[in-house]
């Protein structure tokens, strides 16, 4: 459809009335040609009104730059690092920051509409409360798209008090108000079922990924009905936590614990529309602490009381792990997996543990089972040397996994595949470790973007190419198997098969079982943020 460019002598960057012209649903967009990789920023999927569904955007006529991303959901509960790790993550707040986010990015190389390539839609992170599309640097889709021959899509919607504050109590208007947030993404996918092979995507071979809040983002939707046919394979990375769908009796009082925090009645409910953001998303927080404060210590889900998709029972009418849920993906291949060090690195700063304070932190949590604890951890990871390697091994997200996958095998479907990423970046005297979200610059192949999280060396590089190229094999066919990687069975329960990403790359067979156990019957697992 397009000339290419000639790497050798022609610019890197190539912008013009007529480089990258596509035709979409809503009329012709513009992009750029960067390294030979079409690339399509801040195209509009839809508009929305506060609280309401969102619907497809006004036609325009001409031509539409989409040259620079869109804007971001506003947020007021951005986490907040360190100057180290600052430097580390690189965390972009976004340009631009309004309500009306919805926008879409594409990363195509060599675009032919007849082309077909797996398409690989990409679901941020940040929980369902911040986060965006261009969050981190690592979110860039250029490698991936070029490497692989796949089109790459990521997208913003609607977060926290703007994308989950059930109303419903309140009027018929409000009824899809608790999951707006989720809605937007079925309707990007539908965007994406309409117009991607124009951009030479297969509609018919999507894959949803995400991490953290974006796994937890695939499984939502992966429960969702009206998500059904809209993709075909799934990637949750260090995601797999959301085990409930917020019940309704609980949104509700969140709900009516912000009115009343805003002094506002039922029936002034319609000035929560055009009320400032940071009013009310303060209320927000207030509002969940409130409603989590009355909540009996059992109800409480794992992280405690979020803005969470809702069992809504229009949307969402199963709660997560029913039946009736895991018949609508079990067809859906799944990779799913975690980081060895995930939270800990944020909590604790490994480079002042010594023998005696992990001994004591162990005996903390473990009592009289810390010597059985230890043997266990070092029957895993016969590696371990240092005394923060006795303390620094996630125990949160990877019995999540764990969990997850026994229940996708047991739905006796479509296959799932399980890893585990221990790959210690260098940087920072090694204190960070494998912490939430290295995986990020190994999937996307952006080491060169993120050298001050990876370090940027050799061997960075060199498992970049084998992870980027296990989730491209996926998104095409449902096994991330290769020839750079030793070969990767599907999990079972009796095998429990986990390809260890790591300078070796090796599946191991149920390493840690006898550790998560162990664990398991602790009452003070670490808990982290997301």
């Amino acid at each position: 459809m397009f000339a290419q460019a000639d790497p050798q002598n022609d610019p890197a960057i190539t912008v013009g009335a007529a480089t990258a012209v596509v035709q979409t649903a809503g009329g012709h967009v513009r992009g750029y040609m960067h390294r030979n990789v079409y690339t399509f920023k801040g195209i509009p999927y839809g508009s929305a009104e506060r609280f309401l569904l969102a619907y497809k955007p006004e036609p325009w006529e001409g031509i539409r730059n989409c040259l620079v991303y869109g804007p971001t959901c506003p947020t007021t509960q951005a986490p907040a690092f360190t100057e180290e790790l600052e430097f580390a993550f690189q965390p972009n707040r976004g340009y631009h920051v309004d309500e009306q986010c919805l926008t879409l990015n594409i990363w195509v190389s060599h675009m032919d509409s007849q082309a077909k390539k797996p398409v690989m839609v990409w679901l941020h992170g940040g929980g369902f409360a911040n986060g965006s599309a261009i969050e981190f640097p690592s979110h860039d889709g250029e490698s991936l798209a070029r490497n692989g021959d796949v089109v790459v899509v990521s997208l913003n919607h609607r977060l926290n008090v703007l994308g989950f504050l059930d109303l419903s109590a309140y009027s018929e208007k409000y009824q899809h108000a608790g999951n707006v947030g989720a809605t937007d993404i079925v309707l990007a996918l539908q965007w994406v079922q309409k117009n991607i092979a124009n951009f030479g995507g297969d509609p018919g071979n999507v894959t949803i990924f995400g991490q953290s809040g974006g796994g937890s983002k695939v499984m939502c939707l992966l429960n969702a009905p009206s998500a059904k046919g809209l993709f075909h394979k799934a990637i949750v990375q260090s995601g797999s936590y959301p085990n409930h769908f917020t019940d309704k009796n609980i949104s509700q009082k969140v709900a009516e614990a912000l009115l009343a925090e805003l002094e506002l009645s039922p029936e002034r409910v319609d000035a929560l529309e055009t009320m400032p953001y940071e009013q009310l998303a303060k209320a927000g927080t207030a509002a969940l602490a409130k409603v989590q404060a009355g909540m009996k210590p059992d109800e409480v889900p794992t992280l405690g009381l979020e803005w969470n998709p809702v069992l809504d029972y229009h949307f969402l009418p199963y709660q997560i792990g029913s039946g009736a849920a895991r018949a609508l993906s079990a067809h859906i291949p799944l990779l799913v997996g975690s980081v060895k060090n995930e939270f800990v690195p944020f909590e604790i700063d490994l480079r002042k543990v010594t023998e005696e304070s992990a001994q004591a932190m162990l005996l903390e949590k473990y009592g009289d089972q810390t010597g059985a604890y230890i043997a266990a951890l070092k029957n895993a990871y016969p590696e371990i040397k240092e005394p923060s390697e006795l303390i620094d091994v996630d125990m949160l997200f990877r019995p999540l996994v764990i969990n997850h996958a026994n229940e996708k095998f047991a739905d006796g479907g479509a296959a799932v595949y399980t890893y585990l990423f221990k790959w210690q970046s260098p940087v920072l005297d090694r204190s960070l470790g494998a912490v939430h979200c290295m995986d990020l610059p190994f999937v996307f192949d952006n080491i060169a973007l993120c050298e001050q999280m990876t370090g940027g060396g050799k061997d960075a590089y060199i498992l970049a190419e084998k992870i980027s190229l296990a989730w491209i094999h996926f998104a095409r066919t449902g096994n991330p198997n290769h020839q750079t990687l030793p070969d990767w069975p599907a999990y079972n329960p009796e095998t429990g098969a986990v390809m260890v990403f790591d300078n070796e790359c090796i599946v191991k067979y149920h390493h840690d079982k006898a550790l998560l156990r162990i664990a398991a019957g602790s009452k003070n697992l670490t808990a982290g943020k997301h």
